[in-house]
This record gives C-alpha cells, structure tokens and sequence, in this order.
C-alpha cells in the first residue's frame, strides 16, 4: 500500500490482509446471505425478523408470511394480531409485527413500496438499523457495505483487525482496512468463517486455514 491511499494498516500483530482475502475467497467461495429471499423487500423483513433468532427459523417463517401478504402495501394492512401469529416462532414477536408492519407502511407511503437504495433513506425506516441496511445495500443492490453481525464482529477481533467489540468501531477499522471493492464479499465470507470454524465458545483452530497468521486475541 503506498502512502496516499488512505488505508490504514490493521495494528501490529494482525493478520495480513491480502491472506486473509485470500483465504476467504478460496474456502468461501459461494458465501452468501442464509435467509431467503425473492427481492428486497422479502430481505428486509426477514432480516428484521432474524434478530435474536437463527436463520433457519426465519426461512420457515417467511413462505407463508410472504404468501399471506407478498408486499408492502398488503402487509401493511394486515392486522397486527395476524402478523403476531404468523411471526410468533421467531421470538419478541410482538414487536416484530409491528416494526414489519410500520416499515411496510412506511416504504408505501414514503417510497411508493419500493425499497430505497440509500443508507440514510433505509436507516430512516421504523427497526432499520446500519446493519440491516448494509445486508440490504451489499445483498440487493451491489452497495460495498460492510454490515457487522456477531460473528464478523468476533472473528475480526480474533484476526487483530479490530481492538474493538462495538459494531460501529468494528465497521470503521474494517472500512479502512479492507479495499472498499471487497467490503461484501469480505464481511459475507467472513461470517460463514465465523459460523463453520472460527466458532464463539471452542474455536477449531487446528483445522483453519488462518492458523498460521491469526494472532488468535482472546482465544
């Protein structure tokens, strides 16, 4: 990297970049985002309802929700009442309901039903936060983002790419780490790392192959 870029290097100790790019791209390959989707709005609010809850539940969940009520402007109209049943398995379904059924509401009457392609427009939904939108802008519409969740946030300590365990920060040390043309891919490959490998409890270090380099911090 030469001295104008802009980029800062990860801290002493952290694992090269470019081998851990490498490594990504080589074992992770067809990473992607685990809920089912047809179309941005389908993402949405599955990853609204995916808070504190597995994927796999989620992909169970939406089928019917989706066939009940296939967009915006019907799930919008929905009673709160059905939306709490139809949700119930995902947990805190209460609120669920209503931040799907309020954001429905607001892409209507906000964007005419469609699913903004911005940052700030999608962070100004009712329960859209920067990780949420960051699925959505890296997911649906190409956007380099860099959306933190648990397990990227973890093995990015773990690598020495952060010092930090607060998304944001995370999210900031990332963006100047890592080249913005490879936030997505990066942040999606390192996700199904931290699911398969580089797990929260007993991390299966012997089998990883950034055994060599990873400085392995609060391992």
């Amino acid at each position: 990297m030469n001295a104008g870029s802009g980029r800062r290097q990860p801290g002493k100790g952290a694992a090269p970049v470019k081998e851990v790019l490498a490594f990504l791209a080589r074992a992770y390959p067809g990473a992607r985002v685990l809920l089912d989707y047809r179309n941005p709005f389908e993402l949405l609010v599955a990853t609204v309802l995916a808070a504190q809850c597995t994927d796999e539940r989620v992909n169970a969940v939406t089928p019917p929700l989706f066939r009940a009520w296939p967009g915006p402007s019907s799930l919008s109209n929905a009673s709160q009442e059905e939306i709490e049943a139809a949700v119930r398995s995902t947990g805190f379904y209460r609120n669920k309901a209503k931040a799907v059924r309020d954001l429905s509401a607001a892409l209507v009457e906000r964007h005419h039903g469609h699913v903004p392609r911005t940052m700030e427009e999608l962070t100004a939904l009712p329960g859209v936060g920067r990780k949420t939108a960051s699925i959505l802008l890296g997911a649906c519409f190409g956007v380099p983002a860099l959306p933190v969740d648990t397990h990227v946030g973890r093995v990015s300590f773990r690598l020495g790419l952060t010092a930090s365990k607060d998304p944001a920060r995370i999210e900031e040390d990332l963006a100047k780490a890592i080249p913005r043309e490879k936030w997505w891919e990066f942040t999606t490959r390192l996700g199904w790392h931290g699911r398969q490998v580089c797990v929260a409890r007993k991390p299966r270090c012997p089998e990883c192959g950034l055994a060599a380099v990873c400085p392995k911090r609060g391992v």
